[in-house]
């Protein structure tokens, strides 16, 4: 049988803007993802039960010369004044959650901390793992950039 492997990783955004506004992109995938570095599409789908709201995102990835794409959903279960929590969900058995707490500071910008936990089966892992590290890094920058430009 074949065992999962899991990990976290954290990274902040601080942005000139206010925390309505950052729970609202983050709450929002498709403009969300629209600077995502791995993301091709996405497509509302319906909310199932205990989902605030629920997208299907595709992305484009690689291994060696071989171009793929993976399809995953991502489900918001939870959006309030300080905490957005989002779950992707992709076959076989990935989970990835994103908790994000939100919190005004004092100089008008709106700090944000997000802790990522990562589950995938243990061949997957190690691959898996790195692209979604290294895609929220870029999502990092470009999450500051939507909040900053008011669009």
């Amino acid at each position: 049988m074949l065992g999962k492997r899991n990990s976290r990783f954290h990274y902040t955004v601080t942005a000139l803007c206010t925390p309505a506004e950052a729970v609202a992109l983050l709450t929002d995938v498709p403009r969300l993802t629209s600077r995502h570095p791995l993301v091709i599409g996405t497509r509302e789908c319906p909310a199932g039960a205990g989902v605030l709201r629920s997208t299907r995102v595709t992305d484009r990835l690689r291994l060696g010369p071989v171009p793929f794409t993976i399809t995953y959903v991502a489900d918001v279960l939870a959006a309030g004044p300080e905490e957005v929590v989002t779950v992707a969900r992709q076959r076989p058995s990935t989970t990835l959650t994103s908790r994000a707490r939100i919190r005004a500071q004092q100089d008008g910008r709106t700090r944000i901390e997000v802790t990522i936990s990562f589950t995938a089966p243990a061949l997957l892992f190690r691959y898996a793992f790195g692209k979604a590290r290294h895609a929220h890094r870029e999502l990092a920058d470009g999450m500051r950039g939507l909040l900053e430009s008011g669009r």
